[in-house]
């Protein structure tokens, strides 16, 4: 059995089979036991390792608990390497059974086989194996020690072994300059010093490699940016050494290695190998690099955590060889001062205190560049290579000044930029790059790989639990979680590392919560995406004031929202007028904070990702002004659909059907708030505009829940008793009478003849031609429970409406007569009603009628 500890806890069995051990606490414990192999490791140092913040109450009994947890874990031939001890517990395993220990052997030998026998000289031959030691040592790593345990009791530990390989690196470095092995050594010590500034040992190295390959000018250089460092920042000189070895490079004593070989090619990329499979956008790939090969300014835009950053890296990964000169990726995210974007993408590139060095040096501009934006144009004046700007959103106005001059003065140079918005400037071509696609509710297994959102899911789980697939069972949370995540990559991911100490369904269950669940990204990420509460803050916070109120405020709408929606609940005369609204909207769908929706014969829809809605939505809540807001949204999407509702029985019933659907999510969050708030007339004035909509769609079902609600909240029994909470006769007399309606389509008989009851008092003296009214009345009159049931009076009351001026209402009194006269057997009757009937309704159509917006 072996395992590994320099970087994720990772088990595997005498065969190289990976062995499972799942949950965290497990992990700790073996964790914990291998770091001192074959030692007693006391329970208290167990315990406080497992539980670092407060044990449970009987402790003890715990561990003990754990420990045969972890033993049944063990492979079955390696139980019994865990064993008790007095007041602790042993693993037994070899030195060389944990990399931890083979790490400290091989240092160790590569040190013996360096000094020799004490005189600090082992030859070559003992110089070549210690490199070949330090070298075997260093491919032990795979990353931060323990990089998957939650807690801080093994930051000790991780420090002494970061500690170790720091050395190892150093060690590494001086025997290959013994050896005269430069190599690529220069470059790597330039990204070890740029890493760690304050370790003499890699800055003196640094200067050794300069010198070993003919440049000691720059070697002096390296020692002044290593004394500017130290006294700016510690307030101190090199050390001894250090300035020893400057004063013999000024001497003259520091030589050109004569056997060392020749440098090798230079660097083309400073692009890193990512450890985690591209997933979901390989057809991206293809277009964006199509865009490149037409355009030399081209700009990933879209929200945070979409995976800009990743596509960008695989598509320069892709071109390092179609450049004479490679491809460089600039990392903006860290930097915060605009003045020194041009410093960042001069040093990403190679770049020493003086610029670039042009590739003739003997050519020069009759005149110097004015600035440092000039400057950089003019170092890649000749150069062939592209450019990554990655993170440009909170530097935009200097990228886009770097963009434009590198572009327009250097044509070998072709810039690709991943910004949350677009520069804004001429020459630039735009991809958008939005989450991935998600399945719908009813995906099955064998069509999941048609999801990229699945397959990335799929792949990042498989990464924290090993074996884990989609199955019949899990897949409807799974697309689940992906579909509530929005499809963002980054989101995914976040989730999937939750998977480490919850199950899926619990991971679900906590979405609710997703920027207080959405934690555990990975330690070696930039800040702004080890949380998915960081990555929305990071674009938040890049708003302006009026941009910010409305993002808040948009929260309320479910479902996106048109410009005259957001003019209508969001203005205010004080904080955001209502001219500056539209001017707003747009910048925060430049900034990736709202997706324009185009909707064919419709006007333009903005929407929010729901993760930034979420985010939105405690700002608002922060603000003091939700419930203002939200009843402001209730009231306008009210109003609409008052004035849409006659709309559904005349000319312009389709436009109006299509602006009800699109809006559906906005009127049933409106009436839900309505409801909640115990605002009885607006929850009732708007469920009775949405009654004969609900009857258009044949969702009887789901009109009869929300009347069922509605009419509670005015204090109304279904017999229609009760104060009505202030709510006008009329208005609840339409809600009674689609209650029943929709209570008799759903076969609640009982419900629907009390509502029809209640609907036929409510209308008594109340003036009210409104159709939902007047037929109910006629119907109920036939129906068999009415208290005093009579065809012919019903009959005489649809004669009466056939002359109705409302040419709709006319039309169905014709059609309900001759249905009337159908049952009654009167065959031509019928036919004569229902023909004037059908005439009816299209006089009623061609009414002409203006079209919602």
């Amino acid at each position: 059995m072996r395992i590994a500890l320099l970087g994720p806890l990772e088990v595997r069995d005498d065969t190289g089979a990976p062995v499972e051990i799942a949950g965290i606490r497990l992990r700790t414990l073996l964790a914990r036991l291998a770091l001192s192999p074959g030692r007693r490791v006391p329970a208290e140092a167990l315990i406080d390792a497992v539980w670092p913040d407060e044990p449970p109450a009987g402790a003890t009994n715990a561990l003990q608990s754990l420990v045969s947890r972890l033993r049944r874990a063990l492979p079955a031939g390696e139980r019994t390497r865990l064993q008790s001890r007095p007041a602790g517990y042993l693993l037994s395993l070899a030195l060389d059974e944990t990399d931890v220990g083979r790490l400290e052997a091989l240092v160790a030998a590569g040190r013996t086989a360096r000094d020799g026998d004490g005189d600090g000289d082992g030859g070559s031959e003992g110089l070549a194996l210690a490199a070949r030691r330090f070298a075997e040592a260093l491919a032990l790593w795979r990353g931060e020690p323990l990089a998957d345990l939650e807690t801080a009791g093994f930051a000790a530990v991780a420090a002494r072994l970061i500690e170790l390989r720091l050395r190892t690196i150093e060690d590494l470095a001086e025997v290959r300059l013994d050896l005269g092995d430069t190599g690529d050594l220069v470059s790597e010590l330039e990204e070890l010093t740029a890493a760690h500034p304050f370790r003499e040992r890699l800055w003196a190295a640094r200067m050794r490699a300069l010198c070993a390959v003919g440049r000691p000018s720059e070697a002096l250089a390296a020692f002044e940016e290593l004394r500017r460092t130290l006294a700016e920042t510690l307030g101190t000189d090199p050390s001894p050494p250090v300035r020893e070895l400057h004063l013999a490079i000024l001497r003259g004593d520091l030589r050109p290695a004569s056997a060392a070989p020749p440098e090798r090619p230079a660097r083309r990329t400073n692009l890193t190998v990512p450890l985690t499979g591209f997933v979901g956008r390989e057809q991206e790939l293809d277009r964006v690099g199509k865009l490149l090969d037409e355009a030399r300014l081209v700009t990933l835009v879209g929200p945070g955590g979409a995976g800009k950053t990743r596509l960008a890296v695989e598509l320069a990964a892709a071109r390092v060889e179609r450049h004479r000169d490679g491809a460089w990726i600039v990392e903006l995210a860290s930097v915060r001062d605009p003045a020194q974007i041009p410093a960042a993408v001069a040093a990403a590139l190679g770049a020493r205190e003086g610029g670039l060095p042009r590739p003739n040096p003997a050519e020069a501009e009759p005149h110097p560049p004015r600035g440092p934006v000039d400057r950089l144009a003019e170092a890649l004046r000749d150069r062939e290579l592209l450019v990554v700007l990655d993170n440009c959103e909170h530097v935009i106005d200097v990228c886009a000044q770097v963009a434009d001059a590198v572009t327009g003065r250097c044509p070998g140079v072709r810039v690709l930029c991943t910004s949350r918005e677009p520069l804004a400037i001429t020459g630039e071509t735009l991809y958008p790059v939005g989450p991935l696609r998600t399945p719908p509710a009813d995906v099955t297994v064998d069509r999941a790989p048609d999801f990229p959102a699945l397959r990335l899911f799929v792949q990042r789980a498989s990464a924290v639990r090993p074996g884990f697939a989609l199955t019949a069972g899990n897949l409807p949370t799974v697309a689940e979680v992906c579909r509530r995540l929005d499809g963002l990559p980054l989101a995914i991911e976040l989730a999937c590392a939750r998977l480490r100490t919850l199950p899926i369904e619990e991971i679900a269950a906590r979405l609710g919560n997703r920027f207080r669940l959405l934690t555990g990204g990975s330690r070696t990420a930039l800040p702004r995406h080890q949380t998915l509460q960081a990555v929305v803050e990071w674009s938040w916070d890049l708003l302006g004031e009026p941009e910010r109120i409305l993002a808040g405020r948009l929260a309320v709408f479910a479902g996106g929202t048109t410009p005259d929606s957001a003019e209508a609940v969001c203005a205010d005369p004080v904080r955001l007028p209502r001219e500056d609204v539209v001017v707003a909207l747009a910048s925060l769908t430049d900034k990736s904070l709202a997706e324009l929706l185009e909707v064919p014969g419709a006007p333009p829809r903005y929407r929010m990702l729901e993760t930034v809605r979420a985010y939105a939505a405690g700002v608002l809540a922060e603000s003091g002004e939700a419930e203002r807001i939200r009843r402001s949204h209730a009231a306008h999407f009210t109003d609409r659909a008052e004035r849409a509702e006659p709309g559904l029985r005349g000319a312009g019933q389709l436009d109006h059907l299509g602006w009800l659907t699109r809006e559906y999510d906005n009127l049933t969050t409106a009436l839900r708030w309505a409801v909640d708030s115990g605002d009885a007339e607006q929850a009732v004035r708007l469920a009775a505009a949405l009654g004969w909509f609900w009857n258009l769609r044949s969702a009887h079902h789901e009109a009869a829940a929300w009347l069922s609600e509605v009419l509670a909240t005015a204090s109304t029994s279904p017999d229609g008793a009760g104060d009505g909470r202030g709510v006008p006769r009329a208005t609840l007399a339409i809600a009674h009478a689609y209650d029943a309606m929709h209570n008799f389509a759903v076969g609640d008989t009982e419900r629907a003849v009390r509502s029809a009851m209640a609907a036929t008092r409510l209308a008594e003296g109340e003036v009210t031609n409104h159709p939902a009214i007047a037929l109910l009345v006629v119907l109920y009159r036939m129906h068999p429970s009415h208290p005093e049931p009579g065809g012919e009076q019903a009959v005489a009351r649809l004669r009466e409406l056939a002359g109705h001026s409302d040419p709709w209402l006319a039309a169905a009194a014709r059609l309900f007569h001759g249905l009337a006269l159908a049952a009654f057997g009167n065959a031509a009757g019928a036919a004569e009603h229902l023909a004037a009937a059908r005439t009816g309704f299209g006089a009623a159509a061609t009414g002409g009628e203006r079209r919602p917006r």
